[in-house]
This record gives structure tokens, C-alpha cells and sequence, in this order.
């Protein structure tokens, strides 16, 4: 026996045993496979969202052959709370998942998630990486908050960036995950976790050209996620003085209701970071992207050598949006467009519109009953997600009139031409509304203003009309409501 087989059967063994769903266990044999990618905490500095500096040419690559979406936005701005949210296609107000730390089997453990869905199919489905919630750096190597019953087989990458993260540079020291931390790094892309994720990813479709395996594989790569690692060569690219650093005005947080001042205000260490400081962080969250670009690329080549190409739905996206400065703010955890925007990009048989921008606002957990239509599949009642499958036909065809964003108790709505967020139960601690269209950076709020008065009554109706609908419990759903007080022991 080889040492690939080997290696491939004991995966097998380690894995979680596939659970059958009764009548729905054959594969046709002109069904798509899914090749999941997904970067951690990326925002939208990418070239093909229209970045001056960040060079991302393989995933620029990837929209040209598919469809990019300009207006896609998480339903949480937070790891764990999104990524429970799209692959249960279900509102952090249905599967009450509303931070960290929470296997989401706690309070649904009934429900089918989309990976779920490909196995019932008779797929077979594998993790790499990140896809539920982990606590990065402290659980890569490991499963972190991973949903078993989704999974065939789960493969846990862990390289040099973990071994050698007492050289990493932070504005805490000792502090990682949460905290802006960096480092130019010795050595290969292929020491790197997320270079081992795309090796493995690679044998993975070997595997799969071999045996004819209909196939979901889900690669959740770490970065860009803090601590910003990767090797010297990706730095090199972008020259820390020659960065630009987002510049907040005099008296802006005074125009900011009280709340969304304190969400961007919150990381006391971070704020008001002298310009170099600012300078490198951005610098190394860039050279991240273009790092992790490379092992997407890698991943992608592989899908083409093998030739499983011409019958793979590839979609590429992130967890969540992300601050890098703007409005004076760092990392995640925001209810501004920087906080809940998410690259969106699909490929692959059943996408015909090739190379066009779909404009119109989706929401994750519209990935889910996509890929149902695109496998022409029935997505059960319980999925509350809308597919923008038709979109990928034609990109001027909109499947919804706004995307739905939730921080704490708070809400945010998306159109294709505003944003509108009421903080506090119906806007009782305040309203944020901005104009993309005169306004993309949103950096004026209009609330009061009489001449956005309608306006801004007719999207307060819709949101709390869609707040509603989102706290709805699905139908035969089973809901276990608690009080989860869980925490992951901080580093040493």
C-alpha cells in the first residue's frame, strides 16, 4: 500500500462517519462538485474590487471567468456568528449564534447544514481549515468549534506561523487574535498553515480525479487573519512608506449615534496609531492577501491540471468585511459597510454571464439554496437564504431588495444605493443612513436632514420588517435557548 493511500484511509478513519439521509443517497452523474474557498477576515482590498495597491492576480482571475458580486454582505460581523449563519442559511436570530466560542449543534441540533446537504447526495465532503468558528492563532492544528456531522473527513493544517508565534510582533505582546499582530516570516509559502491547507487541498483533488468522488471541499484558509504572517517576499511587495492611511476629521465620532462610536472606539490600544505604526499594520494585512491569493492560485491550477474544471462550482468569499483605519477603526466588529461587505465570486458549470458584476445586494446566506439550484436541488424549508443562481445568468436580474446585518442588538440594512442602521431595539439608541451614491465612504450620516425624511422612514419600515422575518423560528426546527457563557481560556 502506498503511503498516499495510506495516509488518504487513515483521514478516512479519523473522519466522522457519513450520515445518510434516507432516499436521497445517489449522485447523478452530470451533478456539479463545489470547491468552497474562503479567507479569513478579508475584506475587499482585492484588484478586482478596484484596489490601487493590493495585487491579488489569481482570485482577479477567478472573476474573470465567473461573476464577481459588488454588493454581498455577512449577516454578523464576527467569525463565528457568520460562518454558523451561512452554512445553516439561517439568521444569528434562528440558530442563536451571536458570538464566539459556540458549536452550533447547542441551539439547533437538528439542522442540516450545506455541506449536509452535498452528503445526502452522496457527495463526499471535506474540510481544510477554518470553516466554523476557530480561535486563530491559539486553535489552527486543531478542529476549534467544528460541526462533525458536516463533514466526511476533516483535515487540520498547522505550520511555521503557529510554531514560531513567539516571534511575532503585536501591540499587545502575547496577544494574537484579537490584536493588530504581525510578521515578515522566514521560509517557504509551503511551511505557512495555509500553504500546507493548499497541498492538501491539491492531493485532495488528485484523490477525487482518481476514484470519481462527487465531491464538496471546503478550504478555509487563515489569513489575512491577525496575526498578519507571511513569507519576506509578499512584504517586499508593498513598501510600508508608501501606504496611504485612512484619515478620520476632526468631530466625526460627535456625528455617530452613541453606540457606533463605541464599537469602532473599542480597542483602546488601537486607536489614534501613530502613522508608521498604522503604515505596517496595513502593509502586512496586504502582503497577507497577496499571500493567501498565491495559495488560492495554487489551489485553482490544480483544479484545472486534474480537469475537474469543466464540472466544479467554485465560490470564493470571506467571513466577514474588515477595518483597515477607515473611520478610525481596526479589524472587525462594525455595522459600516467596511465591517459587513464580503468579496463574493463564483465560477464554474451554470454560470453562463462570465466576467460581469452583479450589483444588486446578497447576503451570505444566500450561498446555501445557490448551490441547491445551481446542483438542481430542492433547499429545505428550514433554509431561509434566497438564491442569486439566476444572477449568474444574467447579472442585471436582482434577488434582493436589501442584505440584513446584525451587531449585538442592533441592525443594518444594504440596497443597492443605501445604507440604513437603527441602534437599540427600533433605533431607540440612534440612526445612521448614508448615500453611496454621493457618499461611499460613509462618512455622513443623514439622519435628520429633511430632505432624506421619506427616505429614511420608508428604510426604517424595511428594516424592521426584515428584523421580524429574521427572528421568526423556522418550522420544524428544534431551538435550544440558553444562556451560553462559555469563553476560550486566553493565551499564555
Amino acid at each position: 500500500m502506498n503511503a498516499h493511500l495510506q495516509r488518504f484511509l487513515l483521514l478516512s478513519v479519523l473522519s466522522v462517519s457519513a450520515l445518510i439521509f434516507s432516499g436521497q443517497t445517489t449522485v447523478a452523474a452530470e451533478t456539479p462538485n463545489v470547491l468552497f474557498l474562503i479567507c479569513d477576515d478579508l475584506n475587499c482590498d482585492l484588484g478586482c474590487y478596484g484596489h490601487e495597491q493590493v495585487k491579488s492576480p489569481n482570485i482577479d482571475k477567478l472573476a474573470q471567468r465567473g461573476v464577481r458580486f459588488a454588493n454581498a454582505h455577512c449577516q454578523y460581523a464576527l467569525c463565528g456568528p457568520s460562518r454558523a449563519s451561512f452554512m445553516t442559511s439561517l439568521y444569528p436570530t434562528q440558530n442563536l449564534v451571536t458570538r464566539n466560542a459556540i458549536y452550533i449543534r447547542e441551539h439547533v441540533p437538528d439542522v442540516v447544514t450545506m455541506s449536509q446537504m452535498f452528503r445526502s447526495h452522496g457527495y463526499l465532503a471535506t474540510r481544510i481549515g477554518k470553516i466554523y468558528h476557530y480561535n486563530v492563532p491559539l486553535h489552527i492544528g486543531t478542529s476549534g468549534h467544528d460541526d462533525p456531522y458536516s463533514w466526511n473527513i476533516t483535515i487540520n493544517p498547522r505550520g511555521r506561523d503557529v510554531i514560531e508565534q513567539d516571534q511575532i510582533f503585536s501591540l499587545v505582546p502575547g496577544s494574537y487574535g484579537g490584536t493588530l499582530s504581525w510578521m515578515s516570516a522566514d521560509g517557504t509559502d509551503r511551511e505557512q498553515t495555509d500553504g500546507i491547507a493548499a497541498d492538501e487541498a491539491i492531493e485532495q483533488l488528485k484523490h477525487y480525479k482518481q476514484t470519481g468522488n462527487s465531491f464538496f471541499l471546503a478550504v478555509g484558509l487563515y489569513r489575512p487573519h491577525t496575526p498578519y504572517v507571511a513569507p519576506h517576499k509578499y512584504f517586499d511587495q508593498y513598501p510600508a512608506d508608501s501606504i496611504p492611511v485612512p484619515e478620520v476629521p476632526e468631530g466625526y465620532l460627535d456625528t455617530l449615534p452613541k453606540p457606533a462610536a463605541k464599537s469602532i472606539r473599542a480597542k483602546k490600544q488601537q486607536i489614534d496609531l501613530p502613522q508608521e505604526t498604522a503604515q505596517q499594520a496595513i502593509q502586512a494585512y496586504h502582503a497577507s492577501i497577496t499571500f493567501a491569493d498565491a495559495q488560492v492560485g495554487r489551489i485553482l491550477k490544480a483544479l484545472e491540471e486534474t480537469g475537474l474544471a469543466e464540472n466544479t462550482i467554485v465560490m470564493f468569499t470571506s467571513d466577514h468585511g474588515y477595518h483597515m483605519g477607515e473611520h478610525g477603526h481596526w479589524q472587525k466588529m462594525s455595522l459600516f459597510d467596511n465591517g459587513t461587505h464580503v468579496p463574493l465570486i463564483v465560477a464554474g458549470p451554470g454560470v453562463t454571464d462570465q466576467g460581469s458584476v452583479v450589483e444588486g445586494p446578497v447576503e451570505m446566506l444566500d450561498f446555501y439554496p445557490t448551490l441547491a439550484e445551481m446542483c438542481d436541488w430542492k433547499a429545505l424549508s428550514t433554509v431561509q437564504g434566497v438564491s442569486f443562481a439566476p444572477s449568474l445568468k444574467d447579472h442585471t436580474k436582482q434577488t434582493r431588495e436589501s442584505a440584513l446585518s446584525q451587531l449585538h442588538n442592533s441592525f443594518s440594512i444594504r440596497t443597492d444605493r443605501y445604507r440604513y442602521t437603527e441602534w437599540g431595539e427600533n433605533g431607540a439608541d440612534g440612526q445612521e443612513l448614508y448615500d453611496h451614491e454621493s457618499d461611499p465612504q460613509e462618512m455622513n450620516n443623514l439622519v435628520g436632514q429633511p430632505k432624506y425624511k421619506d427616505t429614511q422612514a420608508k428604510l426604517s419600515e424595511m428594516l424592521q420588517k426584515r428584523v421580524a422575518e429574521a427572528q421568526v423560528p423556522p418550522k420544524g426546527l428544534k431551538q435550544i435557548t440558553f444562556e451560553n457563557r462559555r469563553r476560550v481560556p486566553k493565551q499564555n
